[in-house]
């Protein structure tokens, strides 16, 4: 219990980069087409974090018919949860059902650093460890975008402020998860689990969060400026901890 209870601890770090960015967010109003090329940013994290870490570990071991069975399944569970938002909104004409799905996307990115952080500790805490710092300073960005996104929807501070500290819940989910099943599976197993949740990041990124991110309508060079420097910024993160 005491060597879970540290993983949880691990796990927990890269919320704290959530947080701070939420943080910002509601301490300072930000004009929407920031809000914008911060949402691209978060894209750019999203889409760097499966093509750098996820797919590379999940193409080492797992067959690509399984590969293309979960992404499908991870992509089908994303439509579910496009319905169940829509769902809980039905009757409040908000125009925030977007803004929730971009909050879905962080939290899916999250539920994968809990997953790789939980399944990586059991193997190696140094290696979990690694894995989780490296996503705390990247993981800012998709905090400040989903707060201030909110707040370009008028969704009320006190759901805006629930919904920042719900970040650690996919995190320890995803820790415990990667920690109490995945630990003592194979790594075609874990890998497997990681294409799934690489269907879930990616569909919703590309549906729901790109979208948003558009809706402000800034300037083209500024939001493309911005998603490449979410990508590059993520990628060279997670190559100075290998």
């Amino acid at each position: 219990m005491s060597q879970f209870l540290s993983v949880l601890a691990i796990a927990l770090l890269p919320v704290a980069g959530n947080v701070l960015g939420s943080i910002v967010a509601e301490l300072a109003r930000a004009p929407r087409w920031v809000v914008g090329a911060a949402l691209h940013a978060a894209a750019g994290v999203a889409v760097a974090l499966v093509s750098v870490e996820l797919m590379p570990r999940v193409l080492d071991t797992t067959p690509i018919a399984l590969i293309v069975a979960l992404f499908a399944g991870g992509a089908a569970f994303s439509v579910l949860l496009v319905k169940g938002v829509e769902r809980l909104r039905r009757g409040k004409d908000d125009g925030s059902t977007g803004a929730w799905m971009v909050y879905m996307a962080t939290a899916a990115d999250l539920f994968s650093d809990g997953l790789m952080t939980g399944a990586s500790s059991a193997v190696s805490s140094e290696l979990g460890l690694l894995l989780a710092l490296s996503q705390v300073v990247a993981n800012i960005p998709g905090g400040f975008a989903t707060v201030a996104n909110f707040r370009t929807q008028n969704v009320a501070r006190r759901t805006r402020l629930l919904a920042a500290a719900s970040f650690a819940l996919p995190v320890v989910v995803g820790a415990a998860l990667g920690f109490w099943l995945l630990r003592g599976a194979g790594s075609i197993v874990q890998d497997a689990a990681l294409a799934f949740i690489v269907g879930v990041l990616l569909i919703t990124t590309i549906e729901d969060l790109v979208p948003q991110a558009d809706r402000p309508g800034t300037a083209r060079w500024i939001s493309t400026s911005s998603f490449v420097a979410g990508f590059a910024f993520f990628a060279l993160l997670s190559a100075s901890f290998d």
